[in-house]
């Protein structure tokens, strides 16, 4: 009898070793985690829809671009996350370059509306494209007896002094765009005076690429300079019609907001859904019932008339110099710390 419990025991023990290990699988196979720098609305909707869909449990953070990009370098090839979704591609492209990044052959890319709109090597991949501009409260404006900018120039105004906000490049890939705009559009010795000559105007630096857009309406902030889609945001859902826009004259550029697979990701098999999910229509139509007024780069996806109602569509953008961006970004960045007074106007909290 004792040597039947004896066997029976060592039965038990071996099974409960076998289900252990097959629930952890299961487990690992059925989650999904993302670091997401688009608007949390449309973050938090993509990922609900996803889970709807396959079933697969997935959560999510919401980081702008630059510090997705420190998190993940931190990590060290064992990222917490499997993948990126949305933001600004400078920074995917940096992420890239230091080999972050997972190359992956989606089969839904045969949809995006033209090739600008993926990484070469399949590293990422376009859901959306946001043109660069300018906002400003017209009733501050109005009340200093101030004319809105028109272009670039304008924002070095000393009429401006202190009424001028954009996003820290360090922690915002929007911040990483207007430098990299204004290197392509004017050369880089040129670029940084302007930044030095601008800088007198700043009240903020802020965190998030959206961050001027929530605070012009208020009055915190007078002009701000982001992407024209979260002005239309504010002024189509938040009903704040004190709002004025425009393209800068003498041209400006736009971003590429993307999705990747972060390399050493712990749900392989799970990330490759979601790209296919981020660039299908279930996915990107999303956008428009959640905010987000971006123009979408696939072909099957519902034209978003907020964003053409609001005249983005007639905007004529530069050709934008990815590969310059890619290469060049991060001493730009530096070079653009050096000539601004790096004080506690830099939002990093």
């Amino acid at each position: 009898m004792k040597k039947l419990l004896s066997v029976l025991l060592c039965l038990l023990i071996v099974c409960s070793v076998f289900a252990g290990g097959k629930k952890e699988t299961v487990k690992d196979a059925g989650e999904l985690v993302v670091y997401g720098s688009c608007e949390e609305e449309y973050l938090s909707a993509v990922c609900a829809q996803f889970e709807k869909q396959t079933g697969i449990k997935t959560t999510y953070q919401r980081l702008s671009t630059g510090e997705v990009l420190t998190k993940i370098e931190e990590e060290n090839g064992k990222p917490s996350a499997d993948v990126w979704f949305g933001g600004t591609t400078d920074p995917y492209n940096e992420a890239a370059g230091k080999g972050l990044l997972l190359p992956y052959e989606a089969k839904n890319a045969s949809h995006l509306v033209g090739k600008q709109f993926k990484d070469v090597d399949n590293n990422w991949y376009g859901i959306y494209r946001g043109i660069l501009g300018f906002f400003w409260n017209k009733e501050e404006l109005a009340r200093l007896g101030l004319q809105p900018p028109k272009d670039w120039d304008d924002l070095a105004k000393p009429e401006y002094k202190g009424l001028v906000s954009f996003s820290n490049p360090n922690t915002a890939g929007t911040g990483k765009l207007i430098v990299n705009t204004m290197v392509q559009m004017k050369g880089e010795a040129a670029a940084m005076e302007y930044f030095k000559a601008v800088d007198k105007n700043i009240c903020q630096y802020t965190k998030s690429g959206s961050g001027p857009s929530k605070l012009v309406p208020t009055g915190e902030i007078v002009i701000g300079v982001g992407f024209l889609h979260d002005v239309v945001y504010q002024i189509v859902d938040n009903g704040y019609d004190n709002l004025g826009m425009c393209a800068p004259a003498s041209g400006t550029s736009y971003e590429i907001g993307a999705t990747a697979i972060f390399k050493g990701c712990k749900n392989l098999d799970n990330a490759k859904k979601f790209i296919e999910f981020a660039l299908s229509p279930d996915c990107v139509n999303l956008a428009q019932d959640n905010g987000s007024y971006q123009f979408l780069v696939i072909d099957n996806a519902k034209p978003v008339e907020a964003a053409v109602n609001a005249g983005l569509d007639k905007i004529e953008t530069i050709v934008y110099d990815f590969d310059d961006a890619k290469v060049n970004g991060p001493k730009y960045y530096a070079e653009f710390f050096e000539v601004i007074a790096n004080d506690d106007r830099v939002k990093t909290k």
